[in-house]
């Protein structure tokens, strides 16, 4: 293991050093930095992928994610309830709960 993987944890270096390297640097750096969409709009757009395709593995740590780059609470239960007739009512109503226990701790 690279000494920069030492001082850079992630959520995958003790285990996956080179997947915790791209996720830091590829997905969040290189990614999420592109100046054609505001961090905000990534954030909007990513939340609604991820309950469209029933990923809640990911949800809580992108519903906190898009509240430090700006979307407010009410704009992703609105979202959520948006996709319930796009997605499905069981992604909608799954998501819901998510949302419900990850916003809970941020507010």
């Amino acid at each position: 293991m690279s000494n920069d993987t030492k001082t850079h944890a992630g959520p995958y270096a003790d285990i996956a050093p080179a997947l915790n390297d791209y996720t830091r640097h590829i997905l969040f750096g290189q990614v999420w930095e592109r100046a054609q969409l505001a961090k905000r709009d990534r954030s909007l757009i990513t939340v609604a992928t991820l309950v469209a395709l029933y990923r809640f593995n990911e949800l809580p740590f992108h519903l906190k994610f898009a509240q430090q780059n700006g979307v407010t609470k009410e704009e992703l239960i609105e979202l959520i309830t948006h996709l319930a007739f796009y997605a499905g009512w069981p992604c909608a109503n799954t998501a819901m709960d998510v949302a419900r226990k990850a916003l809970a701790e941020t507010t």
